[in-house]
């Protein structure tokens, strides 16, 4: 789940009544897929003011960039799923997508949809 920028917690200046609206949202939509046994995991990340970019410098120890509050969106959070379709997916994709906002409105905020892959083919093993 992806969410626009304005702040990494911008929903922390929503008044209390829209977020405990969504976090009820959330809280159903995990307990929801959980029960039809199609939530394998599901977190929520930090936002982009406490990122790290990590590489491994020519002698292999590890160089840092970063914190990038800046960032015009970043990943809020990701669940894990599965189902038998690419279809479900979107589906389950746009009713999260619905969740509450400011007022009660749906914030049609953009889930990126990824299948999880499986290992190389063995012959490049």
């Amino acid at each position: 789940m992806n969410t626009p920028s304005g702040g990494p917690y911008q929903v922390m200046s929503w008044p209390k009544k829209d977020l405990q609206a969504h976090i009820a949202f959330m809280a159903g939509f995990a307990t929801k897929l959980g029960e039809t046994g199609e939530l394998v995991a599901a977190e929520g990340l930090a936002g982009p003011d406490q990122a790290k970019r990590v590489r491994a410098g020519a002698d292999g120890k590890p160089i840092t960039d970063g914190v990038f509050p800046e960032s015009k969106e970043f990943l809020a959070g990701y669940w894990i799923i599965e189902v038998d379709s690419p279809e479900r997916a979107y589906a389950i994709a746009a009713e999260a997508s619905a969740a509450p906002g400011l007022g009660g409105k749906p914030m049609n905020m953009p889930i990126e949809v990824r299948q999880v892959m499986s290992g190389p083919p063995p012959d490049l093993m």
